[in-house]
């Protein structure tokens, strides 16, 4: 095999894994916005004040602690109506990630168009949820999707 082969094909495996590892990172959170949208929708028609309380003991939560207090205030101004916003839409946006993990796992050359507009358009929100309330969880997200849509379009500019 002449060296010019070997390596193509190793770049190739490399760049293949970098594909590999978005559509699962995609399908990951696709899986974890449909379990968002099943507990949401498991509490549309129950009493989400008594659960919550019920977890509190169970975990033997301080709800008098400061954090958990703020947390339990937001909880219990949800209504029934956000709960089912909520459902719906974290079942149309994992139904999104799971389009676009499902067809870069695929190779598929749409899929890393697709991944790149969708990945790219959310990016000025995330900005402006960041500079609303700085969290390094919001940073981190922020991080990820830029580096995958900076390596997506490095990819489809090879091309």
């Amino acid at each position: 095999m002449p060296p010019t082969t070997k390596a193509r094909s190793g770049k190739q495996g490399k760049s293949e894994f970098g594909i590999l590892l978005i559509g699962l990172f995609k399908l990951f959170k696709a899986l974890l916005l449909v379990f968002v949208g099943i507990g949401a929708h498991h509490y549309l028609h129950r009493d989400l004040a008594a659960s919550v309380s019920h977890w509190v003991n169970v975990l033997q939560v301080d709800p008098d602690n400061r954090y958990i207090h703020r947390l339990l205030t937001r909880i219990f101004a949800v209504t029934p109506k956000q709960l089912k916003a909520l459902s719906i839409g974290t079942f149309i946006y994992a139904g999104l990630l799971s389009i676009e993990g499902v067809g870069l796992l695929m190779r598929k050359h749409w899929a890393e168009y697709f991944t790149v507009i969708s990945t790219g358009a959310l990016i000025p929100l995330e900005i402006y949820e960041l500079a609303r309330k700085f969290t390094p969880v919001k940073v981190g997200v922020l991080g990820i999707n830029i580096a995958i849509v900076v390596y997506l379009i490095a990819r489809l500019r090879k091309r």
